[in-house]
């Protein structure tokens, strides 16, 4: 019975030592709450004496990925190669994300994302504010660039900048039936200048045909002080089925031969030149650089060679 008595005393006391202990370390108070995922809304490296900083506009899951890649390969094809590179088949993260170039003389903003406010709150969370924007070039118009090109009350996000765009591009829209280039366009077309290929934004910001996902679709090459770096926009929409498999057909392709053939050429040019780019739709932060791998090739996120 008293060695009971002991043990029992024993652990009381031993309790009752731990319990100032467990205040301090704060190992009693509750567990913290689940938050869930979460990613910062801009990411900025330099090129040459640029800043370029790409903003998270918006991220969604997308069901049934095989409705929108590989529309002319066979689902076990499709499966065969994401489960390879540890993707699941039924489901696809998607992220929309506009790029902000800073020359040092001006400020210019690619694409505009999905909504004026969800990209207005990135860029003032990169130090930006709307009405600093200088330019606002389109890479093309497909909703989720020119989304946020007005505000819910119909007004420009940026009311001080210039608007360009690629002349193929907003004749082809402008000849059509589209909701999306009549509400956030047509209103503002007096204000748009025009590019063709090998036409510049300013220096260093060069636009480069890039047709096949839409009629005029064009990418941009950012280039100072010897370094370069590819805003993609559209050209490929994923960092494995687009590049692994450039030939695959993309459902929002709108010529699917030209988007194949310009997937190619350009991810061709960026693997010879080790030139990094933006996509639009690649994985947060969306700057990657493109490696050759067999009859394709294969993406290597940015780590910190424009850091430097």
């Amino acid at each position: 019975m008293s060695d009971r008595i002991n043990l029992t005393r024993r652990a009381a006391l031993a309790g009752a030592a731990a319990a100032p202990l467990a205040a301090a370390t704060g190992v009693a108070r509750a567990a913290a709450p689940i938050k869930g995922t979460a990613m910062s809304p801009f990411h900025r490296v330099k090129v040459g004496a640029f800043d370029v900083t790409t903003l998270l506009a918006g991220s969604v899951a997308r069901d049934d990925p095989h409705s929108i890649f590989g529309l002319n390969i066979d689902a076990d094809t499709f499966a065969s190669v994401s489960e390879e590179a540890n993707l699941p088949t039924d489901t696809a993260q998607f992220f929309f994300t506009p790029t902000v170039v800073n020359t040092g003389d001006e400020l210019v903003l690619f694409d505009t994302g999905l909504s004026g406010e969800g990209t207005s709150a990135a860029l003032e969370a990169a130090g930006y504010s709307p009405d600093q924007i200088d330019a606002v070039v389109i890479t093309h118009m497909h909703g989720d660039h020119i989304g946020g090109m007005t505000r819910e009350d119909g007004s420009l996000t940026y009311p001080n900048a210039r608007y360009i765009t690629g002349r193929a591009e907003f004749d082809a829209w402008a000849a059509q039936d589209n909701d999306n280039f009549e509400a956030k366009i047509a209103p503002f077309a007096e204000q748009f200048s025009f590019l063709e290929d090998g036409g510049s934004v300013a220096s260093g910001l060069t636009a480069m045909a890039a047709f096949g996902h839409t009629p005029g679709h064009m990418v941009y090459m950012v280039e100072d002080g010897g370094t370069q770096l590819v805003i993609g926009a559209d050209f490929a929409n994923h960092y494995v089925w687009s590049l692994a498999h450039p030939d695959w057909e993309v459902k929002f392709d709108m010529d699917k031969a030209a988007a194949a053939a310009t997937r190619r050429r350009l991810l061709d040019m960026m693997a010879a030149d080790k030139t990094a780019f933006v996509g639009y739709h690649m994985p947060w932060p969306g700057i990657g650089y493109v490696e050759t791998a067999g009859d394709g090739f294969a993406y290597a996120p940015h780590s910190y060679q424009l850091m430097l």
